[in-house]
């Protein structure tokens, strides 16, 4: 990269950075079951609300708990069950549409991340009606209040309950960007582990692996400050102690409920410190190809942060304190090297491929460009990259 927008780049960065203690960042209420959530709804006299979700997610049954605790509550309960993996432009006007013909006063995003990023954007689309979606990409371009979001995660690893930030993908281009402000963090969030039993064993791989790439990338970033850090080491510790469990005993409560701790944790460290490389690759894999999200952030991982080299070697040794595997006695090189190849164990022992299929070689250079346009200026990476640096990480991963 060229030393101006090197410099333009850390300036931007210093800038933000300087500012996180003045932005209203805050929490969302933690609830931890139905019967709290509809009791809070019929306190506020809130009298219909808007189920965001989609059809596997019913199909289980995981809703219907909270239908019946809505009902025994006189909160009216209307559906939206047409949420897709990465939410297209066109699904999000539909769900906003749905939200105005039954008078609905809430929402509720009941699922992954693509639920509660169809929830807050089709909030966004109600309270700014006339605006394009890509005219709010970025940050701070909503700057209105939103309805009431709550958001209720079956995965314990977007972290999208406690985020700023929703993802959109134009129908028309397949472009996948952030829209990202304050307004967006729900203001409640239910932790529920009942909810994340029934999760295919894969996705509690790659959303439990999504919530540490959050922690990690938030970690080792430029912008981390204090309640970041907090909740950064703490989160990746606990990923570390009860990943392995959640998914090799699934109706493990303890572990599910630590997990979804921690991916609330990592929610809120990568809100207040920004992500990296590694999302920016996966955003715009997933904007192709539709890959979930989860599945290219734990692919890339390692990846990434083998590349960062010496520029991460203090911090991710300090990871790996955290977690028991290293101690000051040993370099930040060694300690990192550690850190990095826990990851590595972690993806095999769950499962986790190193590949990613369906990447056209052909693709790659716009890939690259769409990456390091959504991660130049904004996030504080520990190293910055250009496009063609980016590439590389497309080809580690692809299937030859």
């Amino acid at each position: 990269m060229n030393i101006f927008k090197a410099a333009y780049c850390r300036t931007f960065q210093q800038v933000m950075h300087a500012a996180i203690p003045f932005l209203p960042y805050r929490k969302p209420v933690i609830l931890d079951n139905m019967q709290e959530l509809s009791a809070m709804l019929k306190n506020k006299e809130i009298r219909s609300v808007l189920l965001v979700t989609d059809k596997d997610i019913r199909s289980h049954g995981l809703t219907l708990e909270l239908e019946s605790a809505l009902k025994e509550a006189g909160v009216n309960c209307v559906i939206f069950d047409r949420t897709v993996p990465n939410p297209t432009t066109d699904i999000i006007e539909e769900c906003a549409a749905t939200y105005i013909e039954h008078n609905c006063e809430a929402f509720i995003g009941f699922g992954g991340g693509s639920s509660m990023d169809c929830a807050k954007a089709a909030a966004v689309r109600i309270a700014r009606p006339h605006t394009p979606f890509i005219k709010m990409k970025g940050i701070l371009k909503v700057l209105v209040k939103l309805p009431l979001i709550i958001a209720i995660p079956t995965t314990a690893g977007t972290g999208s309950e406690v985020t700023v930030a929703a993802i959109v993908t134009d129908a028309e281009t397949r472009l996948k960007y952030q829209i990202s402000d304050f307004p967006l963090i729900p203001r409640y969030a239910v932790l529920d582990p009942k909810i994340t039993v029934s999760l295919p064993k894969h996705l509690t791989a790659t959303t439990g692996m999504d919530a540490l790439t959050h922690a990690v990338e938030a970690y080792i970033g430029r912008s981390l400050v204090k309640s970041s850090k907090r909740d950064a080491r703490h989160a990746v510790r606990l990923i570390f102690e009860n990943i392995r469990e959640a998914y090799n005993n699934p109706s493990d409560l303890k572990a599910r409920r630590r997990m979804l701790h921690a991916s609330f944790l990592a929610g809120s460290a990568f809100t207040t410190s920004y992500v990296g490389y590694v999302h920016c690759v996966a955003h715009s894999l997933g904007g192709k190809y539709n890959t979930p999200h989860g599945l290219a952030n734990s692919v890339l991982l390692p990846f990434v942060l083998e590349e960062y080299g010496e520029s991460a070697y203090k911090k991710l040794h300090q990871l790996a304190c955290v977690i028991g595997i290293s101690d000051i006695n040993d370099s930040h090189k060694e300690g990192a090297r550690k850190f990095i190849d826990a990851v590595k164990e972690m993806k095999r022992d769950l499962n986790v491929p190193d590949t990613i299929e369906g990447i056209k070689e052909e693709d790659i250079p716009e890939l690259a460009k769409t990456a390091e346009k959504e991660g130049n200026p904004v996030y504080p990476v520990p190293k910055l990259m250009t496009a063609k640096e980016l590439e590389k990480f497309y080809r580690m991963v692809m299937v030859k």
